[in-house]
């Protein structure tokens, strides 16, 4: 393999990383709790500012991440507590609802930081690039491709090892048995909910310091987030890591090879498996 080709190689890895950390809490929300939350793009580039405001303050690439998942979480709560709860089981209604979320974050967003676009500080340790395989590539991307493979493993532990797990799991499937036994369903889907969203927040704090943070940049992830579900499977965490490898390495070559023709390499190959596989690679329908 070529030096060029290993790169590009590892950029579609580090982003498909990014993708899977923002997807994995789209398929928490979307997949398991059969919420259609268009907001999530939204919640990603309030992660990412609010990173950037920590960090900046404080010089602290961790304090940013950490109040980054915070504040969109909280942000979570609000939007399930506030807004959801009262469309619960209406899908057209929680998809009007959560778009008009969406774009008044984004305004609330546009009036606050302006149209300039930021980048998250990364800590001096992650700054620069490792020289291997004959090539240099820049370290913080390494690190975002190693934290995508750690987020997945301590989701999958949670969802298959965990009583947590077992209980979100089984309330999708029969909620009233679920409440029979004493256990407040609710309160598990609502921390499930805030999860999802601290995960689109810590993507907006990763993904802000290499992608950049601009007001447009919700839909993108918004779209691609919605490419990686679609073709994984609503409710599946595999699914949810293999299809953003697909559309990590389906952009890096549509970019590279076809920049034309860029979405269409990722949409048309979705379009393709959908025909095929309605569910998604890996979806279930229940």
């Amino acid at each position: 393999m070529s030096g060029l080709n290993a790169f590009q190689l590892l950029n579609g890895l580090t982003f498909a990383a990014l993708l899977f950390i923002v997807a994995s809490g789209f398929t928490l929300i979307f997949g398991l709790l059969r919420i259609v939350n268009l907001a999530h793009g939204a919640l990603y580039l309030l992660g990412g500012y609010a990173a950037y405001a920590t960090a900046s303050a404080s010089g602290s690439f961790l304090a940013g991440m950490l109040a980054a998942m915070l504040a969109v979480a909280v942000m979570g709560l609000v939007l399930d507590q506030g807004l959801l709860r009262f469309v619960r089981g209406h899908e057209l209604r929680q998809v009007l609802l959560t778009l008009g979320v969406g774009l008044v974050l984004n305004d609330m967003m546009l009036v606050v930081f302006g149209g300039d676009t930021y980048t998250v500080p990364a800590p001096e340790f992650l700054r620069g690039a490792l020289r291997f395989a004959g090539m240099f590539y820049p370290k913080y991307r390494l690190f975002v491709l190693v934290l995508g493979i750690v987020i997945f493993i301590l989701l999958w532990l949670l969802l298959n090892r965990t009583r947590l797990g077992a209980l979100i799991r089984a309330g999708v499937d029969d909620p009233e048995t679920i409440e029979a036994m004493g256990i407040n369903i609710r309160r598990i889907f609502l921390l499930t909910f805030m999860l999802g969203a601290a995960l689109a927040g810590l993507g907006g704090a990763v993904g802000g310091a290499f992608l950049t943070l601009y007001p447009s940049a919700d839909a993108e992830i918004l779209v691609f987030s919605l490419a990686v579900v679609i073709i994984g499977g609503r409710g599946s965490l595999v699914g949810a890591a293999v299809g953003a490898l697909m559309v990590g390495m389906l952009n890096t070559v549509g970019q590279v090879m076809f920049p034309e023709f860029a979405y269409f390499v990722i949409f048309g190959p979705m379009a393709a498996i959908l025909a095929f596989r309605p569910l998604g690679l890996f979806g279930r329908t229940a």
